[in-house]
């Protein structure tokens, strides 16, 4: 009987599952989007239980798409959006509240304050993050703080915290483990990314109870099987990685140096940097990438909390496009943006600036600009953006990076991808397969229970699509020099002092 992976991608804005064979090749996919809610300006949230039952939807249907049965399945994999929370009652499985998301930033004048205090060289030292409303902590505390009783059950033992990957492995469970994969616990400002261990220090400062932490294990290995419940049989959970991570690994980028970016909803760089976390001068975060047996990856990584979700705005928020494959040709009816810019802070500024007061800024407006103009400067901004997270990226790790390989649903747009080789002056190689996040959780779970042989062996997979290269341009200088003019009236427009 032929065997298949069955990858788990819980994503940002929808729940999706895809069926590989053993050449990485896509037998099936399933999507369904769920609900974003908004309770306040700058507040982000999910219903789990809508999580959870959007993403069994789509895991059932990826299968019978496919048309195979249980016995099909050798293993699964899940990798998840990152940083989202949940709290939820041990006996139970019932959330005390909605999932609060890696975009809400409700936390920020808190985590001002923590930097005030002092603890931002402490918290960095040991986590490798920064102090910043995008990571789980600050989003627990809150939730113990804001929800009646939910800190006196927390102390009681009642309650458990958990990212989606925990999330989902309960509920795949039946309740049974309460487990993360060590990339998602990098994520939480509690784990010490050198000892291994959540760190007792963090746990009091925000005070969190030790008991609603899950037991963190590999990203790839025996980690859990299914209840039963789900499908006929229990079928082995062998590959666990938060999204980004997962990418990474998708992209085989497996070599201290080589560098990945994921156009999604957010824009993420991660660069392997080995066996040794390093910590960054420049703003970047250094983060698990994942641990396959006794071998551990760290990463460096740049996050732009706004990319593709530029595109979204520009089509549902101001209705200049109908679908997002308009923005190219729009970007394209005009020579330039004719002196427009566009800093796309709807949740703050990520690396490597780290501003989480910034707001959307756009400069330059004239009464001869256009709706395309806005658009090709919304699209530039993502490449931009990329642009100085790459350049920290060199600087903090003494290499020069040559090659970009790029994954997500941005990738499609052939002026951007060439817009984006140009600016950073650097070869751009999109790979054959663009679901790479969730071929990045089923290679881990393929080799968590022997589907492919070792590393090498999936290495051999990986076919590129297409490459960009870089066009000579005399305005590159130019635009970045406005570019960073832009960004600087943002932050100043938030902290005019």
């Amino acid at each position: 009987m032929s065997k298949y992976i069955l990858a788990i991608d819980q994503g940002t804005t929808s729940s999706r599952a895809l069926v590989f064979d053993n050449n990485g090749n896509t037998k099936s996919i399933a999507q369904k989007e769920f609900t974003q809610y908004f309770p306040k300006p700058g507040w982000v949230e999910h219903d789990a239980n809508e999580i959870w039952s959007s993403q069994m939807a789509v895991t059932i249907e990826a299968v019978s798409k496919a048309k195979l049965h249980a016995d099909h399945i050798a293993a699964i994999g899940i990798t998840n959006q990152r940083e989202t929370t949940i709290v939820w009652n041990r006996k139970t499985g019932e959330p005390v509240y909605n999932a609060i998301v890696w975009q809400d930033r409700r936390t920020a004048d808190y985590c001002d304050q923590l930097i005030k205090e002092g603890w931002e060289e402490k918290i960095r030292g040991k986590t490798g993050l920064v102090i910043d409303a995008y990571f789980v902590a600050t989003k627990v505390k809150w939730i113990l703080d804001n929800v009646d009783n939910a800190r006196g059950k927390a102390e009681a033992g009642e309650l458990v915290f958990g990212t989606v990957d925990s999330w989902l492995l309960w509920n795949l469970t039946n309740g049974h483990k309460h487990i993360t994969d060590i990339t998602n616990a990098s994520r939480t400002l509690l784990f010490n990314i050198h000892t291994l261990n959540w760190d007792q220090e963090l746990l009091d400062l925000f005070k969190i109870p030790r008991s609603m932490l899950p037991e963190v294990c590999d990203s790839s290995g025996d980690i859990a099987h299914t209840s039963g419940m789900l499908f006929a049989r229990k079928i082995p959970i062998t590959g666990v990685a938060g999204d980004q991570h997962a990418a990474l690994f998708g992209q085989m980028c497996t070599k201290e140096g080589m560098v990945k970016n994921t156009y999604g909803t957010g824009c993420f760089m991660l660069m392997n940097i080995g066996n040794k976390p390093l910590v960054s001068k420049n703003k970047l975060l250094t983060t698990i990438a994942w641990k396959i047996g006794n071998e551990i990856h760290y990463a460096l990584e740049g996050s732009i909390f706004i990319s593709g979700a530029v595109v979204q705005w520009l089509r549902d928020g101001l209705g200049l496009i109908k679908t997002a494959k308009d923005s190219e040709k729009m970007a394209r009816s005009v020579k330039d943006t004719d002196g427009v810019y566009f800093v796309p802070a709807f949740t703050g500024l990520g690396a490597p600036y780290w501003n989480q007061h910034a707001k959307g800024t756009m400069v330059g407006i004239s009464r001869g600009t256009t709706a395309a103009h806005i658009v090709r400067a919304s699209l530039e901004s993502i490449a931009f953006q990329t642009h100085d997270v790459l350049k920290a990226m060199e600087a903090d790790s003494n290499i020069s990076i040559k090659e970009l390989r790029v994954d997500g649903g941005a990738t499609e747009n052939d002026f951007l991808m060439q817009f984006q080789s140009t600016i950073l002056d650097t070869q751009i190689i999109k790979s054959k397969t663009t679901e790479v996040t969730a071929l990045g959780a089923a290679y881990l779970a393929g080799l968590g229970v022997g589907f492919w042989k070792d590393q090498n062996d999936i290495i051999q997979k990986w076919k590129v699509d297409k490459t960009y290269s870089p066009e000579q341009d005399s305005n590159v200088e130019k635009q970045l020099e406005s570019w960073k003019k832009a960004v600087q009236t943002t932050n100043y427009w938030t902290n005019p002092n």
